[in-house]
This record gives C-alpha cells, structure tokens and sequence, in this order.
C-alpha cells in the first residue's frame, strides 16, 4: 500500500489515540469511581472546566499543584454547578465547596477557598459529594498513570 493510501488511516490512528487521552485517567473516591481530566501545569489549571455545556456525571477534572498550599478556586466562565474538593499531600480531603454555581461575571466571580493546605483539587458534578456524603479524611485514590507530580 503507498504512503499516501496509509496516511488517512495513520491520521484516523493519532486522532483516536489523543481523544481517548482524557478517559484513560481515572481516581477513585468513596468506592466511586470518576474519569478525570488532568490539569497539570498553570495553562490548564487556569482553564479548567470553563465553557462546557455539560459532563457526564461520572467524569471530572483532577488538578495537580506543585506544592501544598492554601488554594482557591473559581467559576469564571464555568457553565456548570461544582463540587470542588481539596486533598492533602497524602490525598486525604481537608475542605470542600458543594454545589458551587456556575458564574458568568468574568473577574467579579467570586473565589471558593479551601480552608487547609490542598496539594490535589477535584471537581466534579454538583451533588456527588453530598450523594456520597464526603466527610474530611476521605481519601482519594489514583488510577495509573497519574503521577503525584504529573
């Protein structure tokens, strides 16, 4: 077969492999399993969740910080409601903000701090953590391939 006949199906290849990226990630919390996005660097963390119409319910986005600090979160842009929940070092949860609603106030959204150190934030769906109702000192599992410092 030439090259040119191969390139369509090398192409369908690299596109299906990066579309499935996303899903291949996945953390446990409370028995519950959740497919995450990872954001690692501060282009996607800054980004997040912003302009999505929608997730599925058994999806979210895990944001991976370099060191263990006071964070705070916001809903700039965010179409949909929020849990947001805050790990330590040793991912155990230390603070939550539930049912966060979505914001289209631009820079005057409001910030969701944590109320302890946080080195791990997931979000996910308004209502999950009130679903399992989450105390502090949960802990969150990884799935493989994600790194505590990816």
């Amino acid at each position: 077969m030439s090259l040119l006949r191969l390139l369509p199906l090398l192409l369908l290849f690299t596109l299906t492999g990066c579309a499935s990226t996303n899903a291949r990630h996945w953390v446990e919390l409370d028995g519950n399993r959740y497919h995450v996005e990872l954001a690692t660097n501060d282009d996607t963390r800054a980004r997040g969740l912003m302009f999505r119409d929608q997730m599925p319910e058994d999806h979210g986005m895990l944001f991976i910080h370099e060191r263990e600090e006071l964070q705070a979160y916001w809903m700039k842009n965010t179409k949909i409601a929020l849990d947001i929940l805050y790990f330590d070092a040793q991912r155990r949860l230390v603070s939550q903000q539930r049912d966060v609603p979505p914001c289209s106030a631009g820079d005057r959204c409001p910030p969701y701090p944590s109320s302890e150190p946080a080195r791990y934030v997931l979000e996910l769906n308004a209502g999950q953590a009130e679903k399992m109702a989450l105390k502090d000192g949960t802990e969150l599992t990884f799935g493989p391939g994600i790194a505590d410092g990816n």
